[in-house]
């Protein structure tokens, strides 16, 4: 219903100065709506696509030419990936046509859905029509995060000779290893609730309420405890991921790129592995960007902390600059900048890198045998322990140790896990209280000497901040499913880069389960995804340490 603004109220001049919508006298601000239309392209087998068209003002060139960039959504276009980034109008108004685009099947484009399926050849038709709009110079750059930063890779996959750059942020790079699974683990809680949301809009599309209000009633509380964790329809071992990771299509693209990530992102291993992948071809020039972000959204505040004002993002303006090198030919400096910047949680401000660091250094786990019971029995050490031991956990499937923080717990981010770490199934290894500042930057590992008593296990491990008033921040985590285990078991985890205080301890805590970022293992050398709840069984770990079965943690130092 229109809002009318009575004529001696205050408001009634501000609508008078900023007109008004429909040409109805009184009526709120129609330029507070940016101008958009939508138009629709054929692919080359005849399947429409619809996106919508955000052109400069006037005040930045009128009719162009311009360069374009181009965002393809799974989610409906009108989302623009706004979570993250400013609303396409203000691309716009920094001299780009922006287009946004329905996948297929997706929106209100034709088609049926097909994850990533299409995307190389659609991409490439959305591409070349793209260039050819009127006012356009031809050169188009693509951004987005998540499912429209992995769509640029796919279509780059296809050279298509108008694409000039990209800027995927928080992308999958091979989508069995670092989407859908994490070191041999189904990773659950974000698989099923993207089916969910995908389930849902698919629904929506169909005019099917029921299920829409089905789906719907299941994003807010996720089917985690049905009989079966999860059905899949593509196992591990499926040639279907192949057929859609960019490592597999794109290893060959050749140009410019701008990473974007986040230490607790769910894609962080994607796109650091996609980031180092094409630095080292050394083609084309290659930027990273890693903030103290969740996957969405991307600001100061994450999991309880407060990162300070150099934490909210300013990836708009940095991708403009970098669409204003590649796409109108200015020099915006960022090419004699160093090539990575990562922002150091503690200090709470940006390094800047000539490369992705890899100085390392080693700290031994250490205990009595006590270390699930007293947190203060075992310890980490920058020296070899003297002797030898082993710490042993008893995992309940009734009660697994749940996933808080991190790139996949509620909250996500550095939530505070000393409860968790306090429970009698989680071993926890802490240094004694810093006497001088510890810088990281880089790769985690943790190399564990595992025994269970079960045919198959898993291994999740937490790499912690712990304050002197006794909380525990994560910074980096890592999992794993074991059923042929090896001595040692290497898990490698998460990077972070962070600085410690004197007086603040590491800590590493090991256990049988994160539930429910992945399913509870069984046991019984079934698959996770595939087991019944019924037939889970109490699992009993021990993790060896000194002499020859030395338990270490690995760490880059800054």
């Amino acid at each position: 219903m229109p809002v009318r603004v009575a004529p001696g109220c205050p408001l009634s001049r501000a609508c008078r100065r900023w007109g008004s919508r429909n040409n109805e006298p009184g009526m709120m601000a129609a330029r507070s709506y940016p101008s958009v239309e939508t138009a629709s392209m054929q692919t080359r087998d005849g399947v429409r696509l619809d996106a919508d068209i955000y052109r400069p003002p006037e005040s930045v060139g009128g009719p162009g030419p311009h360069p374009v960039l181009l965002m393809r959504q799974p989610y409906g276009r009108r989302i623009a990936s706004t979570v993250c980034y400013a609303h396409p109008s203000w691309y716009a108004a920094q001299g780009y046509i922006v287009v946004i685009q329905d996948v297929r099947g997706r929106g209100s484009s034709d088609g049926s859905f097909a994850i990533f399926e299409n995307d190389t050849a659609d991409g490439a038709d959305t591409i070349a029509w793209a260039a050819a709009l009127p006012g356009s110079n031809g050169a188009v750059g693509m951004y987005g995060f998540s499912y429209q930063g992995t769509d640029q890779l796919l279509a780059a996959a296809a050279t298509p000779p108008a694409l000039r750059a990209l800027a995927p942020a928080m992308i999958g790079w091979d989508l069995r290893r670092d989407w859908a699974y994490e070191n041999g683990a189904f990773c659950l809680q974000a698989g099923l609730g993207w089916a969910v949301q995908v389930g849902a809009e698919t629904a929506r599309l169909a005019g099917d309420h029921d299920g829409f209000a089905a789906f719907h009633a299941a994003s807010r509380v996720l089917p985690l405890n049905g009989v079966k964790p999860a059905w899949l329809s593509k196992p591990a071992q499926d040639p279907y991921w192949r057929r859609i990771s960019p490592s597999a299509q794109a290893g060959g693209v050749r140009l410019p790129m701008l990473f974007v990530g986040g230490w607790y992102d769910s894609h962080l291993p994607g796109t650091l592995a996609a980031f180092r992948h094409f630095a080292a071809a050394d083609a084309a020039p290659t930027r990273l960007v890693v903030g103290p972000w969740a996957h969405f959204p991307w600001g100061r505040q994450l999991g309880g902390l407060d990162y300070g004002a150099a934490a909210v993002t300013d990836i708009d303006r940095l991708q403009v600059r970098w669409f204003d090198h590649w796409l109108k030919g200015r020099d915006t400096g960022l090419l004699a900048a160093p090539p990575v910047r990562l922002f150091e949680m503690g200090r709470n401000g940006w390094r800047d890198l000539s490369a992705w660091p890899s100085a390392q250094t080693t700290l031994y786990l250490t205990g009595s045998g006590r270390a699930s019971v007293d947190r203060r029995d075992g310890m980490l050490l920058a020296e070899p322990p003297a002797g030898e031991g082993i710490e042993h956990l008893v995992h309940d499937p009734w009660r697994p140790v749940p996933a808080v923080g991190g790139a996949y717990g509620t909250p996500p981010g550095p939530a505070d896990r000393a409860s968790v770490d306090a429970r009698t199934d989680v071993l926890t290894f802490t240094t004694e209280p810093l006497t001088a500042e510890l810088r990281l930057a880089g790769d985690v590992a943790a190399d564990l000497w595992v025994e269970s008593d079960a045919p198959s296990f898993d291994v999740s491990a937490v790499l912690s901040r712990v304050t002197p008033a006794g909380r525990v921040h994560g910074l980096a985590q890592g999992y794993c499913s074991v059923t042929a285990p090896t001595a040692p078991l290497s898990l490698k985890m998460r990077a972070t880069c962070a600085s410690l205080a004197p007086g603040e301890r590491l800590c590493l805590s090991i256990a049988a389960a994160c539930f429910p970022a992945y399913p509870v293992n069984p046991g019984t050398g079934q698959d996770p995804t595939a087991a019944s709840l019924m037939d889970a069984r109490i699992i009993t770990l021990g993790v060896r340490h000194g002499g020859r079965c030395a338990s270490v943690l690995r760490l880059a130092l800054a």
